[in-house]
């Protein structure tokens, strides 16, 4: 067996961002030689990039790029398999570069950014499968937002203090006001609304949350003359819970979220949430 301590390995986890059994694997073939591990984990980096497509990649970070001007910006997440991966300068360097490029160039979707040129002649899906390699995990791009126009601003939540954030929220208004928009995202990371206002929720989501608000009534014995207006109160209930503009707002349960703007005069015309892995 190749001499080589624990301090051998997390230096090359942290030279590489390989995993643990790679690394070890790595030493005993180079003898214990930090130096040739390395060169070995690169060689064989790209090699395996087929064998962890398979992986699950549930960790990862979400980062944003806002505009000196205030008038657009970028949510991003990219996907890992670890969180010692997730913490690392290398991976984190990766996320910005990429929410870099689609400020610059604006994709109009995911499959025109992975076929974008981030490099000379070396696209986007070239340079995620060259991390994916470098760092020994499987990574994974697979959503993004960007915003123009108004006013933008974003929200970054930690839910661990040595982790990258977990929680992204980018916000648009359609003025300027740093405050509100710093509250909303934040009521948003918090309480995640699937919809900004009642036109957004698909009119069969709708329906269904009518058939199911009727059919609980009925076999709560409730009245007949009283099931339309008990019907409505839980539809109006389910919008409550998934309308953004109608939730009550996190710093005053008190007011809605439609409520606090309307009294700074703002509008919030659209929103992103991002959580890692959901």
């Amino acid at each position: 067996m190749a001499n080589y301590t624990a301090a051998d390995v997390k230096k090359l986890r942290e030279l590489t961002g390989a995993g643990m059994m790679d690394c070890k694997k790595a030493l005993d073939e180079a003898d214990g030689n930090v130096d040739k591990a390395v060169e070995a984990l690169r060689i064989k980096g790209q090699k395996g990039v087929a064998k962890r497509e398979g992986r699950s990649a549930e960790n990862g970070a979400v980062v944003s790029l806002i505009s000196d001007d205030k008038t657009s910006g970028v949510l991003l997440e990219l996907k890992c398999e670890t969180d010692f991966v997730a913490k690392g300068e290398k991976f984190q360097a990766v996320a910005n570069t990429l929410a870099a490029h689609v400020a610059a160039t604006s994709p109009a979707d995911l499959e025109t950014l992975l076929a974008s040129e981030i490099e000379a002649g070396k696209t986007v899906q070239a340079y995620v499968d060259e991390a994916n390699a470098n760092l020994g995990e499987k990574i994974v791009l697979d959503r993004f937002a960007q915003f123009d126009g108004g006013f933008v601003a974003a929200y970054m939540h930690r839910t661990m203090p040595d982790l990258p954030p977990q929680v992204g929220v980018l916000v648009q208004l359609d003025k300027e006001n740093a405050e509100v928009a710093k509250d909303v995202a934040q009521h948003i990371a918090a309480f995640a609304p699937k919809y900004l206002n009642r036109d957004e929720v698909p009119a069969e989501t709708v329906e269904n949350e009518r058939r199911v608000a009727e059919a609980t009534s009925r076999e709560e014995g409730k009245p007949e003359a009283a099931l339309p207006k008990i019907v409505e109160g839980r539809v109006n209930g389910f919008f409550k819970e998934v309308v953004a503009l109608e939730q009550a707002f996190a710093k005053d349960n008190k007011k809605s979220v439609q409520k606090v703007l309307d009294e700074a005069g703002v509008s919030l015309t659209r929103f992103a949430r991002i959580k890692v892995g959901i």
